[in-house]
């Protein structure tokens, strides 16, 4: 690699590119692009995405400023507390117990 592309190579940064379709949508990550600078970067990205579909809202991102949870944090994601009583999971087979349960009374008063 030449001197003078290297020193090319430190003038440009890594740029993310979000978009978002609506006011209520979320931002989806588009493309990356290199630029010099936060400006620039700004413009291409209009000129790459905002001319081939619509959009509410764009961010443009240095990609050295986004902050991700490292791989051997990612357990601490998982739920902390069993709160498993709050899904519905539970519920599903409401209709079977409450026939099992039925059939199972019936069967009681129709022998006494």
């Amino acid at each position: 690699m030449s001197e003078n592309q290297h020193e090319n190579q430190g003038f440009y940064a890594v740029f993310e590119v979000f978009s978002q379709k609506s006011p209520t949508a979320s931002f989806v990550h588009q493309f990356s692009l290199l630029a010099p600078n936060h400006e620039i970067a700004m413009s291409m990205a209009r000129e790459n995405f905002l001319r081939r579909e619509p959009c509410h809202n764009i961010w443009v991102v240095k990609r050295e400023d986004i902050v991700g949870l490292p791989h051997e944090e990612r357990q601490y994601l998982e739920r902390l507390d069993n709160k498993s009583y709050r899904e519905t999971k539970g519920y599903g087979d409401v209709q079977s117990r409450w026939r099992r349960f039925r059939e199972q009374y019936e069967s009681r008063m129709s022998t006494k």
